[in-house]
């Protein structure tokens, strides 16, 4: 790649306070689940092995950037694909640089190739600098099947086993997979935060891991209450069902719409887990345009991973359409969607057609509620306790 562009993408990337280390090819890990197995609907570019020469340039240009709240995320992944970037045979000494150069602050995502001893002694030496977001996924017998070149489970321990690990996340698979891998997890750190759920099938995961992943999420209630009633140390969350999530967050989605004063005839886009609870709880506030997450399909029904093409697919003869701001909030500030589409690109393929932004329903407000009312203890009390969950459950999404 001509080097001029090779500098280009690694500026866009830390524009959004990315780190843009490159494997220079696919992941080697080729978890079954892996939603970076398509990158077709955005734009992406090969970048080469990351060089002694690329890290210089890449930390050059981060010391030049004042230092505020944020966490730098180790990987590129709006220009970039995603890979486990600890397979890279300089992201240890290049991350121990970092923390030595600079007084910003990093957030880790890895399945767990970081060497034990090392990160948790970085940890001891920057207290409260690295955020580490563990990928377990499961220690159970699924792991192999969906991780069939991850690191060891006894690895994966070894890391837990002191105080770098901010965060596992894991999931159901079945009966007694996420709740064995919460006990097992929390003897070992219970200090460590808990991330817990199902992971979402998208459209171009195989037949048998679809299957695996449906099947936890029949089981994630009977799970959720195992963990409850064990009353573990550890602060436990569920976040990653959109349903779940948007339903304990009931109160602040209908208190924001009503605040828009949309009318009764204004049409209004969101995708199937708004949808459900503006219908069951506010069925006339104005016309529902419920939009498909068609670009990432399977089981996905999230507005914050719609795209224009998504909302395109479903207008007809609308004059004035409302759109949460949600959809067009790409990094660097740019109004755009996850596919790299630019609003006013999208906006001029419907010149009769006027649309309005809703500023309101922002991935500030669904990030800020994702984490307050993420808790396993509201899934279970608020969500499995409350009779009003069957209803919305029940409630039909057009076709």
């Amino acid at each position: 790649m001509d080097k001029e562009l090779l500098h280009e993408v690694f500026r866009r990337e830390m524009n959004d306070r990315k780190i843009p280390l490159s494997l220079g090819k696919t992941c080697p890990v080729k978890c079954t689940f892996c939603y970076e197995k398509d990158t077709g609907y955005r734009t992406t570019f090969d970048t080469p092995l990351t060089s002694q020469e690329d890290w210089e340039y890449i930390l050059k240009e981060i010391q030049s950037c004042p230092t505020g709240k944020e966490h730098w995320v180790v990987g590129g992944n709006e220009y970039m694909e995603w890979t486990d970037l600890f397979l890279h045979p300089r992201a240890m000494d290049w991350l121990n640089e970092f923390l030595e150069t600079t007084d910003k602050n990093i957030t880790l995502f890895t399945v767990g190739y970081t060497p034990a001893k090392e990160i948790n002694k970085l940890a001891e030496k920057y207290p409260g600098r690295i955020n580490f977001e563990l990928s377990v996924i499961t220690l159970g017998s699924y792991r192999k099947r969906l991780m069939p070149h991850a690191p060891t489970k006894d690895q994966v321990l070894k890391i837990l086993d002191g105080p770098a690990v901010t965060s596992a996340n894991f999931y159901s698979f079945g009966p007694d997979t996420m709740f064995d891998d919460a006990l097992r997890i929390s003897r070992i750190n219970n200090e460590c935060l808990l991330w817990m759920g199902c992971l979402t099938p998208l459209k171009y995961i195989d037949g048998d891991t679809t299957s695996l992943m449906r099947q936890g999420k029949k089981f994630l209630p009977r799970e959720a209450r195992k963990i409850y009633e064990a009353n573990l140390p550890n602060t436990t969350m569920i976040q990653t069902e959109s349903d779940i999530t948007t339903f304990l967050n009931r109160n602040k989605i209908i208190k924001t719409f009503d605040s828009c004063e949309l009318e009764k005839k204004d049409t209004v886009v969101m995708a199937g887990n708004v949808y459900k609870i503006m219908n069951l709880l506010r069925k006339n506030r104005a016309r529902y345009l419920y939009v498909p997450n068609h670009t990432l399909g399977g089981d996905s029904n999230c507005s914050t991973l719609l795209t224009f093409d998504d909302v395109g697919r479903r207008l007809t003869n609308q004059k004035r359409v409302y759109l949460p701001k949600v959809i067009l909030e790409g990094s660097s500030g740019e109004e755009k969607d996850i596919s790299g589409i630019k609003f006013d690109e999208f906006k001029s393929r419907f010149p009769h057609c006027s649309f309005k932004v809703l500023h309101k329903v922002n991935s500030n407000l669904s990030n800020k509620k994702l984490y307050e009312k993420g808790y396993l203890k509201n899934y279970v009390e608020d969500y499995l306790g409350n009779p009003l969950h069957k209803k919305f459950e029940a409630v039909a999404l057009p076709i």
